[in-house]
């Protein structure tokens, strides 16, 4: 066999390679025996605009087959879209054996939402049940004072109607956990709640916290409640400690202006006293004076003489007299 027998033999095996890569014949077959309708060049042209024709074809077959009316351009443009396409198609499916509306763009929307569509369904059909919160307790104090520790169990079913744009399961926790300490948190006493738990789900589900959410509540359960710390109490503790330094505080600074008017005091009688010094020492001068100019005699002198010795006699026998009526007391 010569060269060029055996470059035909190779560009006749590249042919047939090619033919079936573009013309999927073995996928149009499973298409037709599955009475779904779909041409040889719609496959072509999945393969020229880099589309998965088993994707598309088995997708399209599914529908069919469950009754849905959906055709290839439309599975199509949701794949070029970036969509999952067996998703939708069996999310549709398990819709419509549920009798759930869902029409084929609210599908389409929901997956490129970046939501699972499937999981939406089954959702809708089976409820799920979120543990609120995810992990520990939620913590509470009532009216009396005394804390409470408590979980709840919310069970939810899949708005579809509500995917796209609503809120998530956290949004859910978060408003069932405040829902639970506002309820707690109005009951006059802590006993009330733990005789009757039910009165927490029941205000709290009437609140309609599942408004603006891809989620309807069902129910709200109470799976544990726990007594905690009496938190009145112990505010109470901090607000007497508060209170008794701020008393302290305010009885030394009482104290410190006390000290300082008496300082002051005593600052003042030395002046006092110091001036009664001065004047005293001025008497002689006047005294001398007083001779100088003829205004005092002598004999008036000697006799101002003879009252302050007088004075000063009757004082030191009174000094005397109540040193020795002290002992006479005490006895």
């Amino acid at each position: 066999m010569d060269i060029f027998g055996i470059f035909g033999i190779f560009l006749l095996i590249i042919f047939i390679f090619m033919f079936f890569y573009f013309i999927p014949i073995q996928l149009w077959v499973t298409a037709l025996a599955s009475r779904v309708r779909v041409s040889l060049v719609s496959l072509i042209g999945m393969r020229l605009r880099k589309i998965s024709p088993a994707l598309i074809v088995n997708a399209l077959i599914n529908a069919r087959k469950a009754g849905l009316d959906i055709n290839t351009n439309q599975l199509e443009t949701h794949y070029l879209a970036g969509g999952n396409v067996g998703r939708v198609v069996l999310a549709m499916i398990a819709a419509d054996k549920a009798g759930i509306p869902l029409t084929f763009q609210r599908a389409t929307a929901i997956d490129l939402a970046g939501r699972n569509v499937l999981d939406a369904v089954q959702t809708s059909v089976n409820p799920k049940v979120i543990d609120c919160p995810a992990q520990g307790k939620i913590s509470a104090v009532a009216k009396d004072g005394i804390q409470l520790h408590a979980r709840a169990r919310v069970t939810v079913r899949a708005n579809i109607e509500r995917l796209v744009g609503g809120a998530v399961e956290e949004t859910i926790i978060a408003r069932v956990g405040e829902g639970i300490v506002s309820a707690i948190g109005s009951a006059d006493s802590y006993k009330i709640v733990l005789e009757n738990p039910d009165q927490i789900s029941k205000k709290v589900l009437s609140r309609g916290l599942d408004s603006g959410t891809a989620f309807e509540i069902l129910s709200i359960d109470i799976a544990d409640v726990d007594v905690g710390k009496n938190i009145g109490a112990h505010l109470q503790a901090d607000q007497a400690e508060a209170d008794l330094k701020v008393a302290q505080a305010k009885a030394e600074t009482r104290r410190a202006m006390a000290v300082a008017q008496e300082q002051e005091m005593h600052a003042k009688t030395q002046e006092m006293r110091a001036k009664v010094v001065e004047a005293e020492s001025e008497i002689p001068l006047a005294i001398s004076e007083a001779f100088k100019e003829g205004k005092l005699g002598v004999f008036d002198y000697y006799n101002l003489r003879n009252i302050q010795a007088d004075t000063s006699m009757r004082q030191s026998l009174s000094r005397e007299g109540g040193g020795e009526d002290k002992p006479e007391e005490s006895k």
